[in-house]
């Protein structure tokens, strides 16, 4: 994930320091229904949502009927019957309109495939009630610049793909493709070298691009396994005063390899997920002292989006069926985890800037105050109830984020408070309250206990793979290693050696 591309911004992104207190990144879970396969096949759904409380709970079924099911809580959670409208305007209107405002923006999603990540973050763009995350952004932001005076805005978009550790422009045609090198310095940070970059004036236009990207990713596909990584950047300038971008990205990532993948495929997809995984655990953790950002492009790409300049929401999308309890399992422990990375998002702005605002600011106030006008105008009309519209939109929005905050704060109160507010009237009553008290932990202790057998088994089965894997990778350097001893001349050999190095921005031997 590019925070930073290469002449992204009109100034340079190491300026002011406002609204640079830390925020976690936010993480919401979206289940997508079962489909009419799973039920045909016998398949029973072991995911419950408590959409007011953001819980999701999940029964296994390896556990016992007397099992209590694994819980996980969410900044907010969608189940099979959330609409694309209600997503956006609770959980990433928000983000984009800091986006406007100067902040670094990322949206990804992440999951097993098949789990609805394409449609949560395209959906079907020409029908309204359906756009996804990446269409309504567009509409949002054209929305703002038209209503914007006095303000020029200048928008770009690229379009990438991760594929087995190589990177592609999917804006290029297939024939001039080529394998992008990542860089890094120290004004922007980690860019895409050479990642094409279309100017778009309208919704339309934008829209243009992300089409010729899917159909280039799409004729790709016929090749490849989907396994891929796809990013969406729009790249966001405003002239005047604010600069800032928005990402938002489809990370199509799948937490099991399919049979017949060839090995340095599912070499290479087992490294992006663990390298993920790896960064995730670091930055949770408090004590790595590095964390491990350039063990794969994937993550070099979201250096700025987990744990830097950036603010963030990550969508989990899972399954619903039975068959899919493991992959389900290992989504939400992964998600559980991303929600306690703290990022240190702040505006991209000099400090030449602010005193720039400032003086626009009031200029714009003597205007007001001096200037008659007359009865508004049909733009302006429409204009303002456009905003007032937004402005509902966004308080119904805010009162169902506090409301689950509300319920999530009194649920945990009162489990501490329950006791201390306690008055018994007999000794009986209160060696009942706490039998019942002592069931309610045992119940707690053997979820504990569960939750670490199935840690322990997903780690053993994922160290059983890489085993394999090593074992694969070993066998085939010995026979490279039997072809080049007994068919290329020792004097040969100890040229290619002498003249072989390992360039670190392509993360290759040359």
């Amino acid at each position: 994930m590019v925070q930073y591309t290469e002449g992204s911004m009109k100034k340079g992104g190491g300026g002011g320091c406002s609204g640079s207190s830390a925020e976690n990144v936010k993480v919401v879970v979206r289940c997508r229904p079962m489909n009419e396969q799973e039920t045909s096949d016998g398949n029973t759904r072991v995911v419950e949502m408590d959409v007011p409380r953001g819980v999701v709970e999940v029964r296994s079924a390896k556990a016992l009927a007397t099992d209590p099911p694994k819980a996980f809580t969410f900044d907010a959670v969608y189940d099979w019957n959330s609409k694309q409208e209600e997503l956006y305007d609770e959980t990433f209107r928000p983000l984009i309109d800091s986006v406007l405002m100067g902040f670094n923006g990322t949206i990804f999603a992440y999951g097993q495939t098949g789990t609805g990540k394409t449609y949560t973050m395209e959906g079907l763009p020409d029908v309204p009630e359906q756009r996804g995350v990446i269409p309504n952004s567009f509409h949002h932001i054209f929305s703002h610049i038209a209503r914007s005076t006095n303000q020029q805005f200048l928008i770009r978009a690229s379009y990438l793909e991760i594929y087995q550790e190589e990177i592609r422009d999917l804006l290029v045609k297939e024939h001039k493709k080529k394998h992008l090198e990542l860089k890094e310095r120290p004004d922007t940070g980690v860019y895409v070298k050479d990642l094409q970059q279309f100017v778009c004036k309208s919704i339309t236009e934008i829209q243009h691009v992300m089409h010729v990207g899917n159909q280039n990713r799409a004729v790709g596909a016929t090749n490849m396994n989907v396994h891929s990584s796809t990013i969406f950047l729009q790249n966001l300038s405003e002239e005047v005063d604010v600069s800032g971008q928005r990402n938002p990205s489809d990370f199509l990532l799948s937490h099991r390899m399919e049979k017949g993948e060839r090995l340095k495929e599912a070499t290479k997809i087992n490294l992006s997920l663990s390298a993920l995984g790896n960064v995730i655990s670091a930055l949770v953790d408090g004590k790595s002292s590095h964390i491990p950002y350039r063990d794969s492009k994937l993550t070099r790409l979201l250096q700025d989006s987990l744990g830097g300049n950036s603010k963030t929401i990550m969508v989990a999308n899972i399954g619903p069926a039975s068959f899919n309890c493991d992959e389900t399992l290992t989504t939400l422990r992964y998600a559980s985890r991303a929600k306690n990375i703290h990022n240190k998002p702040k505006i991209n702005q000099d400090p030449k800037d602010a005193i720039l605002r400032e003086y626009q600011e009031d200029i714009a106030r003597l205007k007001d105050n001096r200037l008659l006008c007359g009865g508004k105008n049909i733009i302006d009309h429409t204009n303002e109830q456009q905003r007032e519209l937004e402005r509902q939109r966004e308080q119904l929005a805010e009162q169902k984020r506090r409301e689950r905050e509300m319920l999530q704060r009194l649920e945990k109160e009162e489990e501490s408070s329950g006791e201390i507010a306690s008055t018994f009237s007999s000794l009986q009553q209160e060696v009942e309250a706490k039998t019942q008290k002592l069931k309610k932990m045992f119940t707690r202790l053997q979820s504990v206990k569960q939750e670490m057998l199935d840690l322990q088994e997903e780690f053993s089965n994922d160290r059983t793979d890489m085993q394999q894997t090593q074992e694969d990778l070993t066998k085939e350097l010995k026979l490279k290693m039997l072809i080049i001893e007994n068919f290329i001349p020792p004097e040969e050999k100890e040229k290619i050696i002498n003249r072989a190095y390992f360039d670190e921005d392509e993360d290759v031997w040359k």
